[in-house]
């Protein structure tokens, strides 16, 4: 039977990736009794980053919108996470923390916006289930020179 969770997804046009690889010593998600913790999730497309750079307004910068992109694109890669961990999505009985790191122009201020592509994701996905603490903060540089990085922290059930 198909996870219904996985059914959301697919109406609003997207399938569970790949659990993208650890790029250091460390696993993408672990349980910890009724919750899974991500490690921070970059916004990996078929392994590669599809952006690189500091978000910000102007030239050679990632603009906040694509960056609000990049960041929906960590929730998929964390719910990809999860899935290894727990089976199925629809065992996630709410997302309880979001924590959002951009890569930030040093005139930049917007990074709850940004933040907001992937809470604004999880709620389609997930309704009220969706709904979640949150910190955003600007960061000098993430690892690979990504725009953003997400941890996150799931509730689920057996």
């Amino acid at each position: 039977m198909a996870s219904v969770i996985e059914e959301r997804l697919s109406e609003l046009g997207f399938e569970i990736p790949q659990v993208a690889a650890a790029v250091a010593a460390y696993v993408p998600a672990m349980r910890d009794g009724d919750y899974v913790l991500t490690a921070g999730q970059l916004p990996f497309v078929e392994g590669a980053l599809p952006e690189t750079g500091k978000v910000g307004e102007g030239p050679g910068l990632v603009s906040p919108e694509r960056a609000a992109e990049l960041a929906q694109l960590c929730a998929l890669n964390a719910l990809a996470a999860v899935r290894g961990v727990v089976g199925s999505l629809d065992r996630i009985t709410q997302v309880v923390k979001v924590t959002a790191f951009v890569a930030s122009d040093p005139a930049f201020t917007g990074q709850p916006a940004v933040a907001n592509g992937a809470s604004l994701f999880l709620g389609r996905v997930f309704g009220d289930l969706g709904i979640h603490v949150r910190s955003a903060v600007g960061v000098a540089v993430l690892p690979l020179d990504a725009p953003v990085e997400i941890e996150f922290v799931f509730k689920v059930e057996d």
